[in-house]
């Protein structure tokens, strides 16, 4: 059986005056996302109409490594500790490409 790649589009509204201290704790997060073994990309990405608003999108080999990473510490400690309660909003979906 082939392994499907899962990718990750979140979107999270940050909460007015935090949205420096976001990025600079996404700066730590992505860097140690890509030493991730099944890591393919994380990018992030700032709306053009609202600058509060960040989309992230990232990329992981399986499914075994999207939870990998979800329960890494790193995840842990500056998403769910630090960044989440900087947010209004948070908004994340799990998708697999699809290739004919």
């Amino acid at each position: 059986m082939a392994t499907i790649p899962i990718h990750v589009f979140a979107q999270w509204k940050v909460k007015e005056g935090n949205l420096e201290i976001v990025l600079d704790l996404l700066k730590v997060v992505r860097s140690q996302t890509i030493q991730e073994p099944g890591n393919l990309f994380y990018m992030v990405h700032q709306s053009k109409a609202d600058e509060n608003t960040l989309l992230l999108f990232e990329g992981y080999t399986d499914e075994v490594a999207q939870k990998a990473h979800t329960s890494s510490e790193h995840f842990k400690l500056l998403v769910i500790e630090q960044i989440v309660p900087l947010l209004d909003q948070r908004e994340v979906t799990l998708a697999i490409p699809i290739t004919e």
